[in-house]
This record gives C-alpha cells, structure tokens and sequence, in this order.
C-alpha cells in the first residue's frame, strides 16, 4: 500500500511509544501461551520486531532532541 505525505504525516501524529510497547506485550502473551500456529509464531514475531525497532528509533530521536536542548541552555548560560 502506497500512502501519501498526507498519510504519513497522521499516521506519525496517531504513533505512540505506550501503544507500541502495549502491542508487543500483547504478542508476546500471545507468544507464550503456546496457542499459535508456526506460521502464525513467526507473522507476530515479525511484527514485534518491526515495533521495537520503531520504539527505538523514537527514543534515539528523542535522546538527541534532549541533547541538544540540553546543549542550547548551556550554551545561554555561557553566553
């Protein structure tokens, strides 16, 4: 599925870190009560994955977004 600026841009706005974690604690139930086909095992693996790469990337954005707020104070009260 192709998606647009638009798309994109909402589906960012709609993204959070508490859904994406809520959503790979609720594969990983899924996961461990062992009710999963194998196919099924490696579809949701796949998408926990996919989630925890995306939270990883929010947090290292937000990590250097704290780093250079952090940089731009110290830099005023040097100033």
């Amino acid at each position: 599925m192709v998606k647009g600026k638009k798309g994109q841009e909402r589906e960012q706005r709609d993204w959070s870190y508490e859904d994406r974690v809520s959503h790979v604690e609720g594969i990983i139930a899924r996961l461990e009560g062992g009710e999963l086909g194998l196919e099924e095992v490696f579809a949701e693996f796949a998408a926990a994955v996919e989630s925890l790469r995306e939270c990883e990337g929010f947090l290292q954005e937000r990590r250097r977004l704290v780093d250079l707020l952090i940089e731009t104070l110290q830099d005023e009260t040097e100033g």
